[in-house]
């Protein structure tokens, strides 16, 4: 009896460690984005476990704590942005000795859709990202001083006063249709992402041959993010299973775009890990 219960143990462990091991070494996608991250079962570590470098969170500002969820009637008082990701993300790059991913370090982007009453809730957002002084990339008097983890606020977001600030935890989620966010004109240290509805900017919807003219309309605005040192991302795709998603994709990844959005991780995940 004695040896069958040292026998099992080995093998528990040797096997645990294996499942650990599987765990941490999964190989970080830098294009994949999880869109409404928070609807998934494990908010953040699911899309961890799928290598994903981007991850999304809708937040309202209720009796002063930040809530984490797409529509009021979602929110509960224990969901908030502090015990969903920014604690874990905390821990994690601790473990990691300051990465999220083990390994080469890899650029993790925690993007934060401000649902309404944006001036409150980003000053706010803004005491709490300080909480956590080595997690976050920052801007100083000019200057841009990278950290594990770049939060990029989106939704209702307060442009002239992050602007104002001359010293930032956080970074502007520009557009790309009628606006001066994207290119040589707008500056990446305030914008260093510019995203957009996709149906907005193309009729195509993966069936069928992409429009040449579109195509290159695509092309083109990334191109002129990149030159401005701008990450590019759109929303509103195709996001069912099937030949459309997978062509879509693939125009994607071809013309450079830097965050591919999905609430679908293991299809993504299976879609850049052939490529």
């Amino acid at each position: 009896m004695r040896v069958l219960t040292v026998v099992l143990s080995v093998f528990a462990l040797v096997f645990g460690a294996s499942a650990v091991a599987s765990a941490t070494q999964v190989r970080p996608l830098p294009q994949a984005h999880a869109h409404n991250d928070y609807e998934h079962t494990r908010p953040l570590l699911d899309a961890l476990d799928h290598g994903f470098t981007s991850v999304e969170a809708d937040i309202y500002l209720v009796d002063g704590q930040l809530l984490v969820g797409h529509d009021p009637e979602d929110l509960t008082p224990e969901r908030t942005l502090q015990s969903l990701y920014l604690e874990p993300l905390h821990k994690r790059v601790l473990a990691n000795h300051g990465k999220v991913y083990r390994g080469k370090p890899v650029a993790f982007q925690l993007l934060i859709d401000i649902k309404t009453n944006g001036v409150a809730a980003y000053t706010q957002l803004d005491k709490v990202l300080r909480q956590y002084p080595f997690l976050f990339t920052r801007y100083v008097n000019g200057f841009v001083l990278p950290g594990p983890v770049t939060a990029v606020i989106s939704g209702d977001r307060p442009r002239s006063l992050m602007e104002s600030q001359r010293h930032r935890v956080a970074f502007y989620d520009g557009r790309i249709v009628d606006s001066t966010d994207l290119g040589p004109g707008s500056d990446a240290r305030l914008t260093p992402l510019v995203s957009d509805n996709w149906t907005k900017l193309f009729t195509w919807t993966g069936v069928g041959e992409f429009p040449a003219a579109e195509r290159d309309r695509l092309r083109q605005i990334v191109s002129t993010a990149h030159k401005a040192g701008q990450r590019v991302r759109f929303w509103a795709t195709p996001d069912v299973p099937g030949a459309a998603r997978d062509a879509i994709w693939t125009e994607l990844r071809k013309a450079g775009v830097d965050h591919i959005n999905t609430d679908d991780l293991a299809g993504l995940q299976a879609f850049l890990t052939r490529r």
